[in-house]
């Protein structure tokens, strides 16, 4: 059996590396560019009065966005958040060019998504009461999408920083070698 399995695999991985798609970086330029559309989309929808009404029991009940509303009002807090997801996808995009704007971009949709996955625990009848946990009902299913969106922005964010880390120490090596020879 596990040479039948070892043969599929191994076939498997010939085709995908034949087909281009373990190249290095595809993943991570897909994962990036996934995120960039979905900002895009998503701050599109919150310049509409529908969207806007929409996120009424997420901002409602999100410990960390609930002051939106006193101090922006319905459509206010709804074009906060569409300035802000369309400035991280932006940042996001511009990553693709220079890991420090995608640094940045990373970290902002990092805390996006913290503050919707925080809004779980706090949404009203977001458990069926026969079945109970976890059995979700309401909002809580569409809010649960952004778990993974909060670890493929933490994998974004830690790829950036490596690759800014990375090419901040080549830099000084370089400086430091161009000082010894000029010495």
């Amino acid at each position: 059996m596990n040479a039948i399995l070892n043969a599929g695999i191994n076939l498997l991985i010939v085709v995908l590396r034949r087909s281009g798609l373990l190249m290095e970086d595809l993943d991570y330029h897909l994962v990036r560019a996934s995120m960039v559309i979905m900002f895009l989309f998503f701050g599109y929808q919150k310049w509409w009065p529908y969207e806007a009404e929409r996120l009424v029991p997420f901002i409602s009940n999100g410990p960390l966005i609930w002051w939106l509303y006193p101090v922006l009002g319905h459509q206010g807090a709804s074009w906060f958040l569409g300035v802000s997801e369309w400035t991280f996808g932006a940042l996001l995009l511009a990553g693709f060019w220079d890991k420090r704007l995608g640094v940045l971009g990373a970290a902002g949709s990092t805390a996006t998504f913290i503050a919707t996955v925080t809004i779980i625990p706090f949404m009203p009848d977001g458990w069926d009461p026969g079945a109970g946990f976890p059995a979700m009902t309401g909002n809580v299913p569409f809010l649960m999408k952004d778990v993974v969106l909060l670890a493929v922005s933490f994998y974004l964010l830690k790829q950036d920083a490596i690759r800014v880390a990375q090419h901040n120490r080549a830099e000084r090596r370089s400086k430091s070698a161009s000082l010894a020879h000029s010495a």
